[in-house]
């Protein structure tokens, strides 16, 4: 490992640690300030919708100025929104405070071009694995922080969020070198060029089949909080451990089989896989109402997200030619926000009017529609090998 990519590694690491940290406690403190499920999901939301707009314009500013003070700028943005969770004191705040955060948060897209830029294309899979790593680990340590701050107070977390992220921006300042730029970040407003795309069968589907599957799994982890703590009496601390078991358990399904399964049987089988997987785990834990019946739900949905998130954005990765990349891989990163940015929203409010079980049976749904949309067409050469079994 490289310089520029240990430490391009070690500071989305943290920032990811910061974020980890929010996910679990931010249901409980937006509801210290009286607000509903669907306010909270509306606050997981605007961050998504946010991002969506911000991102594509931060990609095309640090092509035209540099990967690195896009990124500081993208970390110290993320620093004030925490310290403005923090000292908030109305829901106008907490939402003002996502929507800095969502509007700077375009640092995973600039890292993916910056590891471009000082990998050979050979090494390139590889390299965006320690991207991968870093998710994992940030969704591991983050939750189990939160869980272990949380017994302080909830802003106690909050406050660690923000000074391991103004770690991860000095790092940045201090250790991370510009690069000579080989690959673009930005490829300009994805929505200008997405009806073009749409109108080839192939594109259209993959790209229905990616929106459906963040949409339902954006329901699964934003309700996750309150279908615990109205099904068992979670607290913001026991939601963060049970958070980072399940990234745990996550990160050694991706770590340890998905590429030799992949490499066997090819990325759409492993796809389908996981959308059975995550849609029996949803409708399991729907049915749980012990600890450890909803324990063991856990797993087949941990394994249906350990195989369908890397063989989703490998499906997508393959729909489109090599010069056309930048497009599909922008128009896919649009449609996920989308289904990230709605996701919640139905997914809180069918909370709030028809019972906590009402988000996982709806996810479990759009999972099965995801597996009928994956019948009947072929991704990529059949000869070609997977990006995944590559790395």
């Amino acid at each position: 490992m490289t310089r520029p990519l240990l430490i391009i590694f070690l500071t989305i690491l943290v920032n990811l640690v910061g974020f980890g940290i929010i996910i679990p406690l931010l249901p409980f403190y937006a509801e210290s300030f009286g607000a509903s499920p669907l306010v909270i999901g509306l606050l997981f939301a605007v961050f998504s919708l946010c991002q969506l707009v911000s991102a594509p314009a931060l990609g095309d500013l640090s092509d035209r100025y540099g990967r690195r003070p896009v990124l500081i700028f993208s970390l110290l943005g993320t620093v004030i929104s925490f310290a403005m969770l923090a000292l908030a004191h109305s829901i106008a705040m907490l939402f003002a405070a996502r929507i800095v955060d969502g509007l700077s948060g375009g640092n995973i897209s600039t890292a993916r071009a910056y590891v471009a830029d000082v990998t050979e294309p050979k090494d390139r899979a590889r390299a965006y694995g320690l991207i991968g790593a870093a998710f994992g680990l940030g969704f591991i340590l983050g939750p189990a922080l939160s869980g272990l701050l949380a017994g302080v107070s909830y802003t106690a977390p909050i406050w660690a969020a923000a000074t391991v992220t103004l770690v991860a921006t000095l790092m940045a300042w201090f250790w991370l070198p510009e690069t000579v730029h080989r690959a673009r970040a930005g490829a300009g407003n994805p929505f200008r060029f997405l009806p073009e795309l749409v109108q080839r069968p192939l594109v259209r589907r993959v790209l229905a089949i990616d929106f459906i599957y963040w949409f339902a799994f954006a329901m699964f982890q934003t309700t996750f909080a309150l279908f615990a703590a109205r099904r068992f009496g979670f607290d913001a601390g026991r939601t963060g451990y049970f958070l980072a078991g399940f990234g745990l358990l996550g990160a050694i399904i991706q770590g340890g089989f998905i590429r030799p399964i992949v490499a066997r049987l090819g990325d759409k089988p492993v796809f389908r896989l996981g959308l059975v997987c995550g849609a029996a785990g949803l409708v399991f834990a729907a049915a749980s109402h012990s600890v450890p019946m909803f324990t063991v739900a856990l797993v087949p949905l941990a394994f249906g997200i350990g195989f369908g998130h890397p063989t989703m954005s490998s499906l997508v990765s393959r729909v489109g030619r090599g010069d056309e990349q930048g497009r599909v891989q922008g128009a896919a990163s649009a449609v996920e926000s989308l289904g990230r940015t709605i996701g919640p929203v139905w997914g809180n409010a069918s909370l709030q009017q028809y019972g906590e079980s009402t988000p996982y049976i709806s996810a479990a749904v759009f999972l099965l529609v995801a597996l009928l949309l994956s019948v009947g067409f072929q991704v990529g050469d059949p000869d070609s090998v997977s990006p995944i079994a590559k790395m």
